[in-house]
């Protein structure tokens, strides 16, 4: 990516050969040279909300001017993908460990806030939340500066900054990315987050009917169970004998959740990316007081749990990545899933028809077995031979 002060080479978390995306977009160029052009300070506190992959963090470490003493930078993200992307980028630019405080959405925010640069992310709950969060730390003087792609700016978008910080307007759009320029007013009121959020399953869902799930902003389809999760729970295998259940891409829990209740002697692994996730996904465990053991880890899929180790692996794979369509992570899922599970394991799969997911198991596995369908969703089963 060049800038104004340079180029950097960065890569997305994992690298994969087959996934060409960048790591970068025009809306990360477009702050860069906005903060070179303005003569943007900084010096003081600075903290790039949202980054994806490093990019602004690496930018600004690697070749933005010498930071003085009680200078700092600091990247806010939620997604653990995201986190080590930007490490490997940092060590990559040259960046000496520590230079840049890396900090996820479920950690405490900076007491104070000079420059804030906003990645406006997917998730207008989670950018909302966020900014409710970081606003008790941010002064008359602070310089705000959001950027996205212009698909990804909307008037919500606007309307949340001018209600929580103040008065907001866009810059010109440039290679279809734009500018949100903010000037905080600190006598707007501070409401305290509404997020996470808690409702009860719907009374179709036999015995899961009433139970509370917990939610944090940004999880998918935070305020409502999604359809493919209700198909999923009507669905699911017979507790059994399975002694080590993995609920894989967990979001909210509820997947694993429900496996805990009706088999209390499974332990249940969750598993996600996202923060958020997995704190949304204990919260939900917590508050059903699920008995049995269970475990939360946030990290890339399977990475680091042990070969052969898994009776079942119980996965709804997300098939975007930020605003672009992959399916990177669910082969990453599905080949994970395939390395943990012990011969005669199962994996068991929600997904649109139209992703075709059964070609991909059916390769992977030598076997796929249609277990439900509808319309618009697929359950599907594969089992581990050998």
């Amino acid at each position: 990516m060049t800038t104004p002060w340079g180029e950097v080479a960065l890569t997305r978390h994992p690298v994969d050969p087959r996934d060409r995306l960048r790591a970068w977009d025009a809306s990360d160029a477009y702050l860069l040279r906005h903060l070179a052009e303005q003569d943007v300070p900084q010096t003081g506190a600075v903290v790039v909300l949202g980054d994806r992959w490093g990019a602004l963090v690496t930018a600004l470490a690697a070749h933005g001017p010498d930071r003085s003493a009680g200078s700092s930078l600091t990247q806010i993200t939620d997604s653990w993908l995201g986190q080590e992307a930007t490490r490997a980028n940092l060590a990559r630019a040259g960046v000496e460990p520590g230079a840049v405080r890396l900090l996820t959405t479920q950690d405490p925010v900076p007491e104070r806030i000079d420059v804030l640069l906003v990645r406006v992310p997917k998730s207008l709950a989670l950018l909302e939340d966020q900014l409710l969060r970081l606003a008790p730390a941010v002064h008359a003087g602070t310089v705000v500066v959001g950027t996205g792609m212009v698909k990804e700016i909307h008037t919500s978008t606007l309307r949340l900054f001018e209600r929580i910080l103040g008065p907001t307007r866009t810059s010109l759009a440039e290679q279809k990315a734009r500018l949100i320029l903010c000037t905080p007013d600190p006598s707007l009121p501070r409401p305290q987050t509404p997020w996470p959020y808690v409702y009860d399953l719907p009374a179709d869902l036999g015995g899961l009917a009433g139970r509370p799930v917990v939610n944090n902003a940004g999880v998918f389809c935070a305020d409502r169970l999604d359809i493919g999760t209700r198909f999923f729970l009507r669905h699911l295998p017979p507790p059994g004998g399975a002694r080590r259940v993995v609920d894989l891409g967990c979001g909210n829990g509820i997947v694993g959740t429900a496996v805990a209740l009706a088999a209390p002697e499974a332990e249940v692994l969750f598993t996600d990316e996202s923060f958020q996730a997995v704190a949304s996904a204990e919260a939900t465990y917590r508050i059903n007081e699920a008995p049995g053991h269970a475990e939360f880890r946030v990290g890339d899929g399977l990475e680091g749990v042990p070969d052969d180790s898994a009776d079942l692996v119980l996965n709804n794979p997300p098939f975007h990545s930020h605003q672009a369509t992959t399916d990177a992570t669910a082969w990453r899922m599905f080949t994970g899933a395939r390395r943990v599970l012990r011969p005669g394991g199962e994996l068991w799969v929600v997904g649109n028809r139209h992703l075709g997911y059964h070609v991909k198991l059916k390769r992977l596995f030598g076997n796929c077995e249609v277990v439900a369908g509808d319309p618009k969703f697929v359950v599907l089963r594969s089992v581990r031979k050998g």
